[in-house]
């Protein structure tokens, strides 16, 4: 009888089948191994069984992160005989997989595997048409790429992991941990996975999702639109002013239309929008640098109230102010 929690055989460990391409990037590689393995140690006994799985039993990971060779005792074919299996981001990602890569991960699926992608593996799983129609995340950095070359999947770069069931996608490299300590809490418990996360010190779960990492570039020096250009800065030096539309277009010498249109051509947003973003783009860099109070930045940054200013920043960046303060504040 399969384990309810596992998938496994009643009493037997799970089957954990890594699967490493060529070029596969060593820190998704091991993860899983390292959280499996831990949570073993913290059970007093084997849940998981971690395999580490390449077509020619060789690989030599991705140069970029310090390559090196890689032998392992088993090849493609034991994906047959797991009952997760973990697809890590490699560096040929954009590139169409092998086709027995492609077969072996539909078979596995097919027979009730769990599939669980890292980072930019969810190109891989994504190319087995196996996440048609399903919400799927990866690197905020390849989200787009990932819905333009697989717009059956519904891509949300936005969240750390999602989970369908038998499909979980995470999105890049530190969220291998974050994805591994989930699957250990769906099989065998908070109390156990919570052991695995302070063992391996990690929280069980971080706040918020990618966006409080995604990197946005000033506002204002990317815009070609010369004629905008004097209007952007103006406004950066009036983020902490209660700007309208009007006075935003009044400054430009443009009507309220005209703004709107020259925005969206170059800003691919509103004026507003664009302001928004520039104020929470400024908050982000005062929490990171100085011990201002949020109050003052909520004041400094034109959003008035504080709540108010809790209130878009939590859902521009997935966390509150204060949460974000202490993930990113530079140390004296």
């Amino acid at each position: 009888m399969p384990d309810a929690a596992t998938g496994a055989t009643a009493g037997a460990a799970a089957v954990v089948a890594v699967l490493a391409l060529d070029g596969v990037v060593p820190f998704e590689l091991s993860v899983p191994g390292q959280i499996f393995g831990t949570a073993n140690e913290a059970a007093g006994r084997t849940h998981y069984e971690v395999r580490i799985c390449a077509p020619a039993r060789q690989v030599t990971t991705a140069a970029a992160y310090g390559g090196f060779q890689l032998t392992t005792a088993w090849g493609l074919e034991a994906l047959a005989e797991a009952d997760i299996v973990v697809v890590p981001g490699h560096a040929g990602f954009l590139d169409e997989p092998p086709a027995p890569v492609l077969a072996a991960l539909r078979e596995a699926s097919g027979r009730g595997a769990r599939l669980a992608s890292v980072c930019v593996g969810a190109f891989t799983l994504a190319a087995t048409g196996l996440l048609d129609g399903h919400r799927a995340t990866t690197h905020w950095q390849h989200a787009a790429e990932l819905a333009a070359r697989h717009p059956a999947v519904d891509v949300d770069g936005s969240s750390l992991y999602i989970d369908n069931g038998s499909l979980i996608t995470s999105a890049g490299v530190a969220a291998a941990l974050d994805l591994c300590l989930h699957l250990v809490r769906r099989d065998l418990g908070a109390a156990l996975a919570a052991t695995t996360a302070r063992r391996t010190v990690m929280p069980l779960q971080r706040d918020g999702g990618q966006s409080q990492f995604v990197e946005h570039p000033d506002p204002g020096p990317g815009c070609q639109d010369a004629a905008l250009q004097p209007t952007l800065h103006w406004m950066e030096a009036r983020l902490h002013e209660p700007l309208t539309l009007d006075d935003i277009a009044r400054q430009a010498a443009m009507s309220v239309r005209s703004l709107n249109r020259h925005f969206r051509a170059q800003t691919g947003t509103t004026p507003l929008q664009w302001l928004l973003r520039a104020r929470v783009h400024r908050a982000q860099q005062l929490l990171e640098t100085t011990a201002i109070p949020v109050e003052r930045i909520a004041t400094e940054t034109g959003f008035g109230a504080p709540s108010t200013f809790r209130q878009h920043f939590a859902r521009h960046t997935g966390v509150s102010p204060q949460t974000y303060r202490t993930a990113f504040r530079s140390q004296p």
